[in-house]
């Protein structure tokens, strides 16, 4: 009589990716994954918030891809294409527009027909409740994800009037060890939102070329150049600079709003990370650039690129420790 060889090996924990909110710096989570797959980490448990739930619902359906490919095509006369502002409403933006481009490929999906378990995270508007989608259409529960508070409006799911998930849970590592994670790797996305990029970085709408093209160009008298000052895009252009100014007058209101999100996600980040912290951080340096810089896509995914290029030691040890 012959024994059956035994297989020694260790079953590899389940291992959870935690993907944080941060607005435009949310690019940098497709070079995080990307560079995780080409070093043989694949998550199977997958919980976002915000940009993380966009990022981490597309590359589960299969349109990593394509959103990548959207994200490095856009410069700032496209994402102004993309700003329906509304002057009466319950946000700035109607998002319609966006909505539309971001859901496009994701459209007929539902999030309990994903190859993995994945959790959009959202905050029930009337009680601040922390909503976890886990099943129903999946560009619905993204929409709610990044439905920001005065930018976006928000999104009613279930019956529920749902709003961005940051401002409960930006960094779900609580999510995936809910889920079963044995390692959970988190991407936090405000690591250096307040060292030295603090002091270089400037979200200086009222002074910049907001938009490529001479006829829309900021002259900083207020004016669009040698452009049609009353056509639609210079009056959308005037609008964001009034938003989004921080020159010698008061910030514009959609700045003090940006700026007071980067502050809220930030502390409760820590916060909640003192009380279960992960087992793998991943922290691109990305502080330095705007929360609305979404044309920053090729230096924010090769940033997060080379975070995980940073922590894969550490991720090896992890995996290691925990299969005993």
């Amino acid at each position: 009589m012959t024994d059956a060889k035994t297989d020694l090996t260790p079953p590899r924990p389940a291992i959870g990716l935690a993907l944080g909110g941060g607005v435009a710096r949310g690019w940098a989570h497709i070079g995080v994954i990307r560079r995780l797959l080409h070093h043989g980490i694949e998550p199977d448990i997958v919980a976002g918030t915000s940009i993380g739930a966009l990022v981490g619902g597309c590359w589960l359906a299969g349109k990593l891809d394509s959103l990548e490919d959207w994200a490095l095509s856009l410069n700032k006369r496209r994402i102004l294409s993309y700003m329906d502002l509304l002057i009466n409403g319950t946000g700035l933006m109607g998002g319609a527009k966006l909505g539309k481009v971001l859901t496009h490929h994701i459209a007929d999906i539902r999030i309990e027909d994903l190859p993995r378990p994945f959790t959009v995270v959202a905050a029930e508007l009337a009680t601040g409740h922390e909503t976890w989608l886990r099943n129903g259409s999946l560009a619905e529960a993204v929409q709610a994800a990044y439905a920001l508070p005065g930018v976006f409006p928000p999104r009613k799911v279930g019956g529920r009037w749902l709003i961005d998930g940051a401002l409960v849970n930006p960094l779900p590592v609580s999510v995936c060890r809910a889920m079963g994670a044995r390692i959970v790797i988190a991407v936090g996305l405000h690591a250096d939102a307040f060292g030295r990029a603090a002091v270089s970085r400037r979200e200086r709408y009222d002074t910049m070329e907001f938009v490529e093209g001479a006829n829309l160009r900021n002259t900083g008298h207020g004016d669009a150049g040698n452009g049609d000052r009353g056509s639609p895009d210079n009056a959308r252009l005037d609008a964001i600079r009034q938003l989004f100014g921080m020159g010698d007058k008061a910030p514009g209101m959609g700045t003090v709003m940006l700026a007071s999100l980067n502050i809220v996600m930030d502390r409760l980040t820590r916060s909640r990370l003192a009380g279960d912290p992960p087992d793998v951080s991943i922290l691109p340096q990305i502080g330095h650039i705007a929360l609305l810089d979404f044309d920053k896509a090729d230096e924010l995914i090769r940033l997060g690129e080379d975070a995980v290029d940073h922590q894969m030691p550490y991720i090896e040890e992890a995996v290691s420790i925990l299969s005993y």
